[in-house]
């Protein structure tokens, strides 16, 4: 068994909206059908000073301070994002130094799409559990791209999530239980390098993409743990709209119930390495002691990561430093139009 648990995390989603209504009008869709379609009403923009590692330095002081270990005892941290701010210039390195880590540390970038941030927190726990360091800390982060004019830049969003990983009985919130994946190379997403938005395969995208990969990682978990879908309190899915993950739940037997408190992408779009995690923080904020929880994350190219995870006593003791996925999302919010959008995007730029 596995021993490696969450001893605290940390969200971080920007102020700034676009509604599906200020895109679709640029463009003369229909957004109540787009609305109906992806199951998305608005979506987070990041801000013009705001990118990857800003985002993921606001997560990883948030989940610092959720844990209340002293971040000069984080061995390791890994930061997942498809758009890393440099080509050649880690981020990880960025977050260590801002919130003041130890020298003496692993140090990395990952790249899996949008699975990127719990390929950070299967490391992190490999090695928390053969004791080469204490804490592992595991970002995902992103400032997604879209573009213009197609599907994607009504859901590629902004924001992220830190989970600190580490094995301590009196520490842990959650308990990492077991943790599969499921891999292939499908070639459903994808942007080369100096490209500045992605593409992607339509006839890829559901079935052969999300869908397979999303449902054989979590029928693995299933086997090799002995759960039932009903024996899981919560259920969080990869979120790249507002129904796929509605709909692979309902494939796999979970309940609308179950996967609500980690249902972001309606309100704050798709943050790409951070969905998911995002998604299991949102629930965090609600689960109580005992409380089991499925996360099963996707990455286009492609696979899934699968977790078992059961919420443990210390989770109420850490409420109080705790600022919950919902109210970031709720706060201080503010609507833009499609040209301080375009702007903030650096789609359209001063020459």
């Amino acid at each position: 068994m596995l021993m490696a648990g969450i001893v605290g995390y940390g969200a971080y989603i920007p102020i700034y909206r676009i509604k599906v209504e200020e895109i679709a009008k640029i463009w003369s869709e229909d957004a109540e059908a787009i609305k109906h379609g992806l199951g998305i009403i608005e979506k987070s923009v990041p801000g013009r000073d705001e990118d990857a590692a800003t985002i993921a330095v606001e997560a990883a002081r948030r989940a610092i301070k959720h844990s209340g270990i002293n971040s000069g005892a984080i061995g390791a941290i890994y930061v997942g994002s498809e758009s890393h701010p440099y080509a050649v210039k880690p981020t990880a390195t960025v977050v260590k130094e801002a919130i003041q880590a130890n020298d003496r540390m692993m140090a990395a970038d990952l790249e899996f799409a949008c699975k990127a941030g719990t390929a950070g927190i299967q490391m992190a726990m490999g090695l928390v559990d053969s004791g080469i360091i204490k804490y592992g800390m595991a970002a995902g982060s992103d400032t997604s791209q879209g573009r213009p004019g197609d599907a994607l830049e009504y859901t590629a969003s902004a924001g992220g999530a830190a989970f600190i990983i580490g094995k301590e009985k009196a520490e842990t919130i959650a308990d990492i239980i077991k943790t599969v994946s499921f891999t292939t190379d499908t070639p459903d997403f994808w942007r080369r390098e100096g490209a500045s938005f992605p593409t992607h395969s339509g006839r890829f995208t559901g079935e052969p993409g999300y869908f397979r990969h999303v449902t054989s990682a979590t029928k693995m978990l299933l086997e090799d743990t002995g759960f039932k879908p009903s024996d899981f309190s919560y259920a969080v899915f990869h979120q790249p709209n507002g129904k796929f993950p509605r709909n692979v739940a309902k494939m796999l037997g979970f309940t609308e119930e179950q996967i609500a408190p980690g249902l972001m992408t309606p309100i704050i779009g798709n943050t790409y390495s951070g969905s998911s995690i995002i998604g299991l923080a949102a629930t965090l904020d609600v689960a109580k002691p005992g409380d089991r929880i499925l996360l099963t994350s996707f990455g286009s190219g492609a696979g899934s990561d699968s977790f078992a995870i059961e919420v443990t006593e210390n989770i109420d003791a850490k409420r109080a430093k705790l600022v919950k996925v919902r109210d970031i999302a709720d706060a201080h919010k503010k609507y833009i139009d499609y040209s301080t959008y375009l702007k903030n995007r650096n789609t359209i730029k001063k020459r």
